[in-house]
């Protein structure tokens, strides 16, 4: 029993921290007894996308999601804990298919891209039929009149949800690189919630961090556990969701501040798609490559920085470039939430610095050639 004089927040922080400690508890039962299910729930180290030296446990989707659930189930009784309890069981209710169709991939190798797609599509289907909420406006003349027509809106909603959370799996390749990105946008979602005075949305994100945070404690630098489909799945749907959430349950926010926040991920998944279909001609949009922005930053700046480091910590040395350019985004969406232009302003410039990066990593040089 918690004491009686506890406050709110005092209570709500103290399920983040539940969050927290069953994640980080899950991961360390699982890297432990990775002899016992090591058969079906290791990820090998042969693969283009491949940089890890040795088979690791690929199921660390689980421990997030049974720190989420901790937290949930650790909730206090409140207004603003009943809303967020309203929030959680609809991203856990919801999350099911995103997650189990992740988890299949994990332990199968079978299940297709386009199968995860649908799934994490299903999931963001499921957030409406539970809560009723779907994006309702852009902010653009004419879209928001196409929306206003609810089986469109859904339909753009599961769109929206599967294309982030299938975002979210691209730029799972190095350890810590999608833990810590997640926990910058989750950071990024919640201070915008509280300074808008939306505190359940606030403490969702809280918690959800508190559970990210556990895995990381275990999946960063040493690469101990991977997130997996599954994880990476069910963090991207969880992601979108609040993202989905934050505009609608305060009209005062525009949409493209949650893009802004999603922007690296999103960003990544575009450019990839554009880069196969055109610079690597005969190279599937859904078959995986390894030259992504990560994959190039640790091949030219982390190899290069820590040239006698082990392989293991040059790639855990290689997120912080990244977490630098999510910071970027998140900052500037935190600070502009309140004006739609220089939201906008704040979207190009970071899609500017992405392909400056990428052509000096890629080119070696910072604007790309006409």
């Amino acid at each position: 029993m918690l004491p009686s004089n506890f406050s709110v927040t005092e209570i709500l922080r103290y399920d983040a921290v539940i969050a927290l400690l069953a994640s980080f508890v899950t991961c360390l039962l699982l890297v432990c007894t990775k002899k016992w299910h090591g058969a079906f729930s290791m990820d090998s180290s042969t693969g283009v996308q491949k940089v890890h030296t040795s088979p690791t446990p690929r199921i660390g989707g689980i421990a997030i999601a049974i720190g989420v659930f901790a937290g949930f189930a650790a909730s206090s009784h409140g207004i603003a804990a009943a809303e967020k309890r309203a929030i959680l069981s609809a991203i856990l209710l919801a999350g099911i298919p995103a997650f189990i169709f992740g988890l299949l991939e994990d332990v199968t190798k079978k299940v297709t891209v386009k199968i995860r797609l649908l799934a994490t599509m299903a999931s963001g289907i499921l957030g409406w039929g539970i809560t009723g909420t779907a994006l309702t406006h852009l902010d653009l003349p004419g879209i928001d009149w196409l929306l206003g027509y609810t089986v469109i809106s859904v339909l753009f909603t599961a769109f929206a949800v599967g294309g982030v959370a299938n975002a979210i799996n691209i730029i799972d390749g190095f350890n810590g690189l999608t833990a810590g990105t997640a926990l910058i946008m989750l950071t990024a979602f919640g201070l915008i919630a509280r300074q808008v005075g939306d505190l359940p949305l606030a403490f969702t994100c809280l918690l959800v961090a508190g559970s990210v945070a556990g895995f990381f404690l275990v999946n960063w630098p040493s690469g101990k556990i991977f997130l997996g489909d599954g994880g990476a799945y069910f963090l991207g749907f969880t992601l979108a969701w609040i993202a989905v959430l934050l505009p609608e349950r305060n009209s005062a926010i525009s949409p493209w501040t949650s893009l802004l926040i999603c922007s690296y991920p999103i960003t990544e998944v575009i450019f990839s798609i554009f880069r196969r279909r055109f610079w690597r001609e005969g190279h599937p949009a859904t078959q995986p490559d390894a030259v992504h922005l990560h994959t190039l930053a640790n091949k030219r700046w982390a190899r290069k920085l820590f040239p006698n480091a082990t392989k293991t910590t040059q790639n855990g040395f290689t997120s912080p470039f990244l977490w630098g350019y999510a910071l970027t985004s998140c900052a500037a969406a935190v600070y502009f939430y309140q004006s739609k232009p220089f939201t906008l302003i704040s979207l190009l410039f970071c899609l500017a610095l992405y392909i400056s990066m990428y052509s000096k990593l890629a080119f070696f040089r910072w604007i790309p050639k006409k």
